[in-house]
């Protein structure tokens, strides 16, 4: 029996706020942009920043909280499979497009201090609150 892993983890920050839209069956479905940068050192010994940009995907009640409470500029952990997709413009020049297609995503961080939202939208009935993690 063949068998595969599909798994993607990153955490960045919101370069977009998400983008809502229903699917013509009604399916909701959220996209934005991530950016996670790491930084290293080069030969010359200076440090250096490299940005990677992502673009999530959410499907279902996942997507509907995703877009109630996140906005650009806000970090988040995104764990998911990456899919490649293949797609034309309107003048039929060929395009790729990589994905991350969401089945969790975690709000880090706070904003202005406040609490706005569950820590595990996907699955808020298993939520961890970090406030009661005693490390």
């Amino acid at each position: 029996m063949a068998m595969g892993l599909n798994k993607i983890m990153v955490i960045g920050n919101l370069g977009t706020d998400p983008d809502m839209r229903y699917t013509t069956s009604g399916k909701p479905v959220a996209d934005f942009r991530l950016a996670t940068t790491r930084s290293y050192r080069g030969g010359d010994g200076e440090t250096r920043q490299e940005t990677e940009w992502f673009t999530v995907v959410a499907w279902d009640r996942l997507a509907e909280t995703v877009n109630q409470y996140l906005t650009k500029g806000r970090q988040v952990y995104v764990e998911g499979r990456f899919r490649s997709r293949r797609w034309e413009t309107r003048d039929g020049e060929p395009r790729t497009t990589n994905e991350i297609i969401a089945n969790s995503v975690l709000f880090l961080g706070q904003e202005s201090g406040q609490r706005d939202g569950p820590m595990h939208p996907a699955d808020s009935e298993g939520a961890v609150d970090m406030d009661d993690v005693p490390f």
